[in-house]
């Protein structure tokens, strides 16, 4: 099917989601069949870890743990060159400005949720079960990274902000990744097939977007129900039982 991705895109990804912490909730899933790389390293241990030629990576790497330790308002570009043990003028050789940062931070993010896809999608198991683990594997990266996830999807950069063009193609890709999988899900009969992959695919993420708002904002806050309802939400979603 032929369909007008990028008329839509940009409106799926400008939701104005209000920004908060994750103190309460730890996530319940488990798997080795997506790898996701977390921030634990404390801020102390970080200017250690800086080498000559990786600057752009400690940069991102450090600004990632401020606004997970501290929220994206404390994070400033003199305290990350402090954070990070360099002149306070040498992250402006990398980034312009806060804004330019931040995009970064949310492209990193984009292009780890196609990388989940893509690596679930190339293994060899029914398309049912890679639907199921994706669905877990996005909840997950969601609540792990939920600062993060504020930037990709909230209003502090889609509307309050200035999305960088970069950020804008990063967020066309991912999405137009997942339309192209929602597609495929569609002619194996595991989504259904009554409207087209752009607008199945839109109301499927955003049950999974919503269910990921839902605990991030404290909405929810028992993990032990988080198991169950992605259980029915698979179920809801599906053409047939699962």
């Amino acid at each position: 099917m032929a369909h007008n991705h990028d008329s839509l895109c940009l409106l799926f990804f400008r939701l104005l989601l209000p920004t908060s912490n994750l103190d309460t909730v730890k996530i319940g899933f488990h798997f080795d069949i997506v790898k996701i790389e977390v921030f634990n390293q404390p801020m102390s241990t970080l200017k250690t870890q800086y080498h000559h030629g990786d600057l752009t990576k400690s940069l991102l790497d450090s600004a990632a743990i401020i606004i997970k330790e501290q929220g994206v308002e404390s994070l400033s570009m003199r305290k990350l060159a402090d954070t990070v043990g360099v002149s306070r003028t040498a992250p402006y050789h990398h980034f312009k400005d806060k804004n330019a940062l931040l995009c970064a931070l949310a492209e990193q993010g984009f292009h780890e949720q196609e990388r989940i896809l893509n690596s679930l999608k190339s293994e060899k198991q029914q398309a049912t079960e890679t639907f199921k683990k994706y669905v877990h594997a996005y909840l997950e990266y969601a609540l792990q990274y939920s600062e993060t996830y504020d930037l990709m999807y909230g209003r502090t950069l889609w509307k309050a902000g200035n999305p960088s063009d970069s950020l804008k193609t990063a967020s066309k890709q991912t999405f137009k990744a997942w339309i192209d999988w929602v597609e495929e899900l569609q002619e194996k009969n595991i989504l259904p097939n009554n409207n087209t992959p752009l607008r199945i695919g839109q109301t499927t993420w955003a049950s999974l977007h919503g269910l990921a708002r839902l605990f991030i904002d404290g909405i929810y806050l028992d993990k032990e129900d988080l198991s169950d309802m992605v259980e029915q939400m698979i179920k809801n979603l599906c053409s047939t039982s699962t």
